[in-house]
């Protein structure tokens, strides 16, 4: 009677816990890990692009150097911030690290204008091809921060809901991940003048 009840026992402990999430939970942190260093390629692309592309530019535009010392000040900036794991864990780190990167998208932003204003830089292969690269670098943050964002989610749900919930209390001790939010300003169209 004790080994049919002892197994009985052990049977119930194993449904239990197979249903605590703590699988789950685990890999959705790893999904998450794995999303930041997408979006850490993808920052890494354009920080390698960024200078060649300045450099033919300044080949073709020198009476445009305010453009691009910003450009260039906003990615030195950027390369002085570590992009690390422990980021997404720390609000203000994460916060400074999203500035930096808006910094640098603004300073491009302003380089694009710089090229509409004068047509005579889209004749050359060259930069039309930087300028390509470039815009799929961007596409591809992007694409990486939506991806980001969504293994955060993810995650954050599983930690949050029940039965999961007791187990990330009771043993993992995980805590909520930082998704990306839009820059201050975002929710206003730049304004371009000539």
């Amino acid at each position: 009677m004790k080994k049919v009840v002892l197994a009985v026992l052990m049977v119930m402990v194993v449904m239990a816990l197979s249903g605590c999430g703590y699988n789950t939970m685990q890999a959705n942190e790893e999904a998450v890990t794995a999303a930041w260093g997408d979006v850490e390629a993808s920052y890494q692309r354009r920080a390698d692009l960024i200078p060649n592309l300045v450099e033919v530019v300044k080949g073709y535009a020198k009476h445009e150097a305010e453009t691009l010392t910003a450009v260039t000040e906003a990615r030195a900036k950027v390369g002085s911030l570590q992009a690390s794991k422990q980021l997404v864990n720390d609000p203000q780190a994460f916060a400074k690290f999203q500035q930096a990167q808006g910094e640098l998208s603004g300073a491009l932003s302003r380089l694009m204008v710089v090229v509409e204003r004068y047509p005579d830089l889209k004749a050359n292969q060259n930069f039309l091809d930087l300028q390509n690269q470039l815009e799929g670098t961007e596409n591809r943050i992007n694409v990486a921060r939506v991806r980001y964002n969504k293994a955060v989610q993810e995650f954050n749900t599983s930690i949050r809901t029940f039965p999961n919930s007791v187990t990330n209390s009771l043993l993992l001790h995980l805590t909520r991940k930082e998704p990306f939010k839009a820059d201050e300003g975002a929710k206003v169209a730049p304004k371009v003048k000539f």
